[in-house]
């Protein structure tokens, strides 16, 4: 960040910025799939393969189309380089992507540019963009929920953001020893996929923990999902009954 440059704490006092400092100083290696989002990009396919499932059958769409989200408005929260915006761009939906770290916007901006995809990046919150009446079909929330100081409200601004009948996919990891052992000791200790201090292993939320806090704001979650990474073939796969370490929820609003 320049010295110029107004912190994120000052322009967003609606998020942590000790959470947002931890992904400021790895914005320009969003795109290197060797460097330390190298665990990211490992587990995109499996969650591009859960969110273009899940949108398909909600909005009953034909994904073997050129661009089956045509017509569907979507919102990436916490967007970073934009590792989901832009296959979502490329299926048709109309694409607004936000991140609250300042210099991910840039990033993203200049790689979408250079794809020739129009996305919509802007450096702001959910909260904010619910005061500024923004409407969306599908609400993509992913990895986020456990970095916000209060996950509860952040899920009501969510909420607040979905058109009636609209998608939120959300995503995050569960708080049990296992966990512990492979998010925290295994990438960021002993791998080093990730820099120590990236995660913060009390912020943790159940799978039934976040069925809670989706239902009390008023969501009606409809799937969840494991995601499983195989040390052997080094690859990761969706589960319907493992949600030990790494997960993933779909939920609807109703009216």
């Amino acid at each position: 960040m320049t010295e110029d440059a107004p912190s994120p704490s000052a322009t967003l006092p609606d998020t942590d910025p000790a959470e947002i400092a931890k992904f400021e100083a790895m914005a320009a290696e969003w795109w290197d799939p060797h460097g330390k989002f190298k665990p990211l990009h490992m587990l995109n396919p499996c969650r591009l393969g859960y969110i273009v499932e899940q949108i398909g059958a909600e909005f009953a769409r034909d994904l073997t189309a050129d661009r089956p989200f045509e017509g569907l408005r979507l919102l990436d929260i916490g967007c970073g380089g934009g590792l989901l915006s832009e296959p979502m761009a490329r299926m048709g939906a109309t694409v607004v992507g936000v991140d609250p770290a300042p210099r991910n916007i840039p990033v993203a901006q200049l790689h979408a540019a250079q794809s020739e995809l129009g996305i919509d990046y802007r450096c702001t919150t959910a909260e904010a963009l619910v005061e500024a009446g923004e409407a969306f079909d599908v609400v993509l929330n992913m990895e986020v929920v456990e970095h916000v100081p209060d996950p509860a409200a952040f899920l009501g601004a969510c909420r607040a953001l979905l058109k009636p009948g609209g998608l939120m996919i959300c995503s995050t990891l569960n708080r049990n020893p296992k966990s512990f052992a492979m998010a925290i000791v295994g990438a960021e200790h002993i791998m080093r996929w990730l820099p120590k201090g990236t995660h913060d292993w009390r912020k943790f939320i159940t799978p039934d923990e976040l069925y809670g806090l989706l239902r009390g704001v008023g969501l009606d979650p409809v799937d969840r999902k494991g995601f499983v990474f195989n040390p052997l073939g080094w690859s990761w796969s969706i589960s319907a009954r493992d949600l030990s370490v790494n997960y993933v929820t779909a939920s609807v609003r109703r009216s």
